[in-house]
C-alpha cells in the first residue's frame, strides 16, 4: 500500500460511509429489496450473473445494490466471492435440445417445426417512455399456450441433414475440456478455452467488435439461425452412483448464428456457425458473443486475419472487464514518484532544447 494512502485512512473510512449513505439514498423513500432487484431488474441481474461467472439470483442482487447499480463493479464484487467458493465437482454439458423454450426466433426459416415464439422480448416496442410505470400501474395477464408442445429441432440440425453446414464442433475424447478460471491463458487457445472467455466478457467490448465484423471488418456474413431462452437441467456425475444427478434448473440464452463460408481446397462451400451462450437472458450478449466466435475461427478456417475481431489475443486479452477496470482504474492511485520523474526529464529536455534555439539563433546572427 501506497505511503500515502495509508497517510489517508480516515479520508477513505469516511468516503466508505459517504459512498452508504449516497447508495441508502432518500430515507423517506423505502429501502429497495434484494427480492425486487432480483424480480424487476432481472436483466440486470442476468448480465452480472454472466459476466461474474457465477449463477445466483440473489448474489447477484446484491452486488447490483451493493455497486449502486454500476454493472461492472457488481460484475467484480460477484468474481470476487467467487474466488472464495470451494469447487466440489463439474456439471455435465448442459443438453439446450431439450430446454424448457420460453423464447425462440430465426432469422432463417418462417415456418420453424414447433414454431417461432417470441416470448418476453423488446424488439416490438416502441422506444416511448411509459408513463404509466411511473405510477406503478398493475400490467394485463400475459396469455399462456394452450397447444401442446412440439419438438424444437435446431435450425443447424435442419442444415445439416442436407450437408449444408459444417459438423458441430467436438474434442478428442481423451482431451478434458480447460478452465480459464483454473489455468492461466495461453495463446492459441482452444476454442472451448475461447467460448469460456467470451461467455463472460464485456457485453459492450463484445457488442463493438461484433458490429465491427458486419462492417467490413473481418470475413463475416451472419444470419441468425436461432435464438433460444429458456430452462435447462444441471447434472453432476457422483462416482457411487451409475446415474447423474439433477442439482437444479438454471435460465440461459443460446445463440446459434449460421455464416457463409467458400469453402477451400479442402472443404467444399458450407455454411459455418458462431455460437454464444450465456446464462439469463442476454440476447444481445449472445448474438455478440457468436460473432465474436466466428470471426476468432479465420485460423481454423484458412481465411486472412485482417481485422481486431479475428486477432485472439487481442480480443481475449480485452474483453473481460473486471481486468479491464483494473488496469484503468489502477490510474487514480498516486504516482508520485513516477510523475515526479517525467516531470524532471521534462524540465531538462526543455532547457536542452531552449538552448539549442538559442544556439541556432547565435549561429544564424553571425551567418549574417
Amino acid at each position: 500500500m501506497y505511503v500515502a494512502v495509508k497517510g489517508g485512512e480516515a479520508a477513505i473510512q469516511n468516503a466508505h460511509r459517504l459512498l452508504a449513505d449516497r447508495r441508502r439514498g432518500d430515507r423517506n423513500v423505502p429501502a429497495i429489496t434484494l427480492e425486487q432487484i432480483a424480480s424487476q431488474l432481472s436483466l440486470a441481474v442476468d448480465r452480472v450473473m454472466s459476466e461474474g461467472s457465477l449463477y445466483d439470483t440473489g448474489l447477484a442482487a446484491l452486488a447490483v445494490k451493493q455497486a449502486r447499480g454500476d454493472m461492472i463493479e457488481a460484475i467484480f464484487l460477484l468474481r470476487a466471492y467467487r474466488t472464495t467458493l470451494p469447487r466440489f465437482g463439474y456439471s455435465r454439458p448442459v443438453d439446450t435440445a431439450a430446454m424448457l423454450v420460453e423464447r425462440r426466433v430465426s432469422a432463417t426459416y418462417k415456418d420453424l417445426p414447433g414454431g417461432q415464439l417470441l416470448g418476453p422480448t423488446f424488439d416490438y416496442t416502441h422506444r416511448l417512455l411509459d408513463p404509466e410505470l411511473a405510477e406503478d400501474a398493475e400490467p394485463a395477464t400475459p396469455e399462456a399456450r394452450s397447444e401442446a408442445e412440439e419438438a424444437m429441432p435446431r435450425v443447424s440440425d435442419i442444415l445439416a441433414d442436407e450437408g449444408l453446414i459444417e459438423e458441430d464442433g467436438s474434442l478428442p475424447e481423451d482431451r478434458e475440456p480447460g478452465d480459464i478460471t483454473r489455468e492461466p491463458p495461453e495463446f492459441p487457445m482452444e476454442r472451448d478455452q475461447r467460448l469460456q472467455a467470451l461467455s463472460r466478457g464485456d457485453e459492450g467490448f463484445l457488442l463493438a467488435l461484433g458490429y465491427s465484423t458486419q462492417r467490413g471488418y473481418g470475413r463475416n456474413h451472419p444470419f441468425a439461425g436461432e435464438i433460444r431462452i429458456g430452462e435447462v437441467e444441471v447434472e453432476i456425475d457422483v462416482p457411487e452412483l451409475d446415474f447423474p444427478l439433477t442439482l437444479g434448473r438454471i435460465r440461459v440464452t443460446e445463440c446459434q448464428m449460421v455464416n457463409q463460408f467458400k469453402g477451400s481446397k479442402k472443404v467444399p462451400p458450407q455454411f459455418t456457425r458462431g455460437y454464444g451462450l450465456v446464462f439469463g437472458q442476454s440476447e444481445r450478449k449472445a448474438m455478440a458473443m457468436s460473432l465474436c466466435d466466428r470471426a476468432l475461427r479465420a485460423g481454423e478456417l484458412d481465411e486472412d486475419i485482417t481485422a481486431p475481431a479475428q486477432d485472439e489475443e487481442f480480443v481475449i486479452s480485452h474483453c473481460d472487464n473486471v481486468q479491464a477496470t483494473g488496469f484503468v482504474e489502477h490510474l487514480k492511485l498516486p504516482h508520485y514518484v513516477d510523475f515526479q520523474a517525467e516531470l524532471g526529464l521534462v524540465r531538462q529536455m526543455r532547457r536542452e532544447y531552449e538552448e539549442g534555439q538559442q544556439d541556432k539563433a547565435t549561429m544564424a546572427e553571425a551567418a549574417e
